[in-house]
This record gives C-alpha cells, sequence and structure tokens, in this order.
C-alpha cells in the first residue's frame, strides 16, 4: 500500500473493528444519529482549533509522505478524519460496555 493512505486505512480499521459492537452488543451509536452528532461537534470544533493553532504556530507538521496531500486549510484531511473515528471507536466503545454492564446486573437480580 502507498504509504500516503496508511493514516486513512488505519482510521477505516478502527471503524471495522469496533463496527460489530453496534449490531452484536447493541451499542447504539449509529441508531442515534442526533445524539452522536451532538457528541462529535464539539469535539471536532475544538480538536480542529488546536490543531490548526500548532500547525499555524509551528508546533507541530505532518509528513507529506504519510497524508494524502488533501487539505482542510493548512490541516491535513487526515486529523479531521481522526477527530471524526476515534470519538466515534470510543462512543461505540463506551455504549457496548454500559449495555454488557447492564444486562449482567439483570442477570445477577434474576
Amino acid at each position: 500500500m502507498d504509504d500516503r493512505w496508511q493514516y486513512l486505512a488505519l482510521m477505516a480499521a478502527c471503524l471495522i473493528v469496533t463496527l460489530p459492537l453496534e449490531f452484536v452488543l447493541r451499542a447504539r451509536v449509529y441508531r442515534r444519529p442526533r445524539r452522536l452528532l451532538l457528541a462529535l461537534i464539539p469535539t471536532v470544533v475544538i480538536f480542529t482549533i488546536w490543531d490548526v493553532a500548532g500547525i499555524l504556530r509551528h508546533h507541530w507538521t505532518y509528513s507529506p509522505l504519510f497524508t494524502t496531500g488533501f487539505r482542510l486549510g493548512v490541516m491535513p484531511i487526515e486529523e479531521l478524519v481522526f477527530f471524526i473515528v476515534v470519538p466515534i471507536c470510543g462512543l461505540l466503545t463506551y455504549e457496548a460496555v454500559g449495555d454488557v454492564l447492564r444486562r449482567t446486573r439483570k442477570d445477577t437480580r434474576a
């Protein structure tokens, strides 16, 4: 695989690996899109601002060898994808664990 696509491939793999949590463990993250957006918007906005500020202040850079070259202003598109994918994976995990714990508590009470 071309090195420029590895970051995006990793983000896709994260979504694919956590996708079964939606269906098998009933995480219900994708089934509640409004709630998902309400969780994502502050995260994406805050971290995008932080990332752009860091780039503009030369606190960090991104290697053109490992990014596609597509940018949102000065920020590589991979960063925006990261700010969306990681919270989704975290929410899927959180909701799946919560569902398992709720079902476990019900089973022990019965």
